[in-house]
């Protein structure tokens, strides 16, 4: 991936989650929130996104939730893929990834952790309906964070990324606000601050020490996008040195951690650009 001769652009990462352009000073660490909401495009952006703050924010009692707003219908090469199948595994995949972030569910409400909106991979649109949909989610789970991608990040390819980001920004708006969709139910809700991964211009890094590990395994949870999305090949298993693969996918993760860590002058860290007074 070619970038302008400019040093403001950190050392890319070789993932398929954008690189920093620098901007200026950055703050350090949100209080512990006592919940979060992350909001992701596909089953793995949310762990490529912000896995190891999740995992920090859990660790210190914060109640972690998990928004998937596509099927995943689209993450295979194969032509032949059994789509079905496909949309099956990732749904327990991405379940697999929030036990691993977040230890396993217990109570009556462990069924809120990772809810799934099942839009068609590819085609997600932020229209009316889909801004009601997680407008109702904001509403009834109340988070004091909100987590997901900048929508403004510059040359983003992938649509689903960038209708995810503005969708969600709609939707925050909506939950807060009273005259917005008032059939759908909950009273209004206003977060105390919202979190763009894969920022543009970052002005925000979540120490991420020791919850690497958290975040390397949560990604690997996702198995049927290995070899798309994380190079790593899928005879692995049967190979006399499984980790073989996995060690440089791990090595990009954590060279990316360090990048984002950097901007604060911290070992590793997760960066993101933070909005308050919402």
């Amino acid at each position: 991936m070619n970038r302008p001769d400019d040093e403001r652009w950190s050392q890319p990462s070789g993932l398929p989650v954008g690189d920093l352009l620098v901007d200026g000073p950055v703050t350090v660490n949100l209080p512990i929130p006592s919940s979060a909401l992350a909001i992701g495009a596909h089953p793995d952006d949310i762990e490529f996104g912000c896995g190891a703050t999740l995992a920090k924010w859990a660790d210190a009692g914060c109640r972690v939730h998990h928004l998937v707003l596509t099927d995943g219908s689209k993450g295979s090469w194969d032509p032949d893929e059994d789509l079905a199948a496909l949309v099956a595994a990732r749904v327990v995949e991405c379940r697999a990834a929030a036990v691993v972030i977040d230890g396993a569910a217990s109570g009556p409400s462990s069924d809120d952790r990772v809810l799934f909106l099942g839009h068609v991979d590819g085609e997600l649109v932020n229209g009316e309906e889909e801004r009601r949909e997680v407008a109702g989610v904001i509403r009834s789970l109340r988070p004091t964070v909100v987590l997901t991608h900048d929508p403004w990040r510059r040359y983003r390819l992938h649509p689903d990324h960038r209708n995810a980001g503005f969708l969600s920004l709609d939707a925050l708006v909506a939950a807060r606000d009273p005259h917005f969709f008032p059939d759908i139910g909950p009273a209004p809700h206003r977060p105390t601050s919202l979190l763009l991964w894969e920022a543009d211009l970052p002005n925000h890094v979540e120490d991420a020490a020791g919850f690497e590990a958290a975040k390397i395994d949560a990604l690997l949870c996702h198995a049927s996008q290995q070899v798309t999305t994380m190079g790593i090949d899928p005879g692995r298993q049967r190979d006399p040195a499984p980790d073989a693969d996995v060690n440089p996918f791990a090595a990009k993760v954590q060279h990316q951690l360090a990048a984002h860590g950097a901007l604060a002058g911290l070992p590793v860290g997760e960066a993101f650009h933070l909005m308050g007074n919402l």
